[in-house]
């Protein structure tokens, strides 16, 4: 059993010098799992499935392009609903972009960058509600910018509610962190640092 996702992801051994290193900032280590522990094992799947929270997890640590990471939810994934993985394979690879993309205007105008717009490639393969998460997600993770109340019309349209909305955005954001932390750590290991 994975007792720290962080951890296990970034190859952190007990007792090892990065080990040590996340034992000085313990409320981050132990939010940071507690985080994973309430969106991947909720107490209930009203809102959000566990199926639909692996697949949007595959999906955006796909896009991430961390091999070790994408794995981890794509197995997961795999577990649960194996037929669906094939599917988000496919929609990770229509949706790879680098970002960050966004018109602005403004003060802001001189950063705006055209980029790709997702859309979900084979949304009856996902199902209504999956091609509606993975184009919110996509949004989030590549024109977090243009995320208004406008952008949420078609998870609406698509039975979302907006608990779901929110919890979606949720995993979302968190596993945007869960990357960055893992990929510093791994850094951090390369590099020798000791605590």
């Amino acid at each position: 059993m994975i007792t720290d996702v962080i951890d296990h992801l970034a190859g952190i051994a007990p007792g090892s010098s990065l080990d040590r290193l996340r034992d000085r900032r313990p409320d981050a280590r132990e939010h940071a799992q507690r985080g994973y522990d309430a969106l991947f094992t909720p107490d209930d799947e009203d809102e959000v499935t566990l199926v639909e929270r692996d697949a949007v997890a595959a999906f955006v640590t796909g896009l991430h392009q961390d091999l070790t990471v994408a794995r981890f939810y794509a197995d997961r994934l795999a577990e649960l609903s194996p037929g669906l993985l094939k599917a988000v394979e496919a929609e990770i690879e229509a949706g790879r972009a680098t970002g960050p993309y966004g018109v602005y205007q403004g003060a802001l105008a001189a950063e705006s960058r055209e980029g790709p717009r997702y859309r979900a490639g084979d949304p009856a393969a996902l199902g209504v509600r999956l091609a509606a998460a993975f184009e919110h997600a996509h949004l989030l993770v590549f024109r977090p910018r243009e995320a208004r109340a406008e952008a949420l019309r078609d998870l609406r349209a698509a039975g979302w509610s907006e608990t779901g909305i929110v919890t979606l955005s949720q995993l979302v954001a968190f596993l945007s962190f869960q990357v960055r932390v893992v990929t510093g750590l791994r850094l951090l290991n390369q590099e020798g640092v000791s605590a």
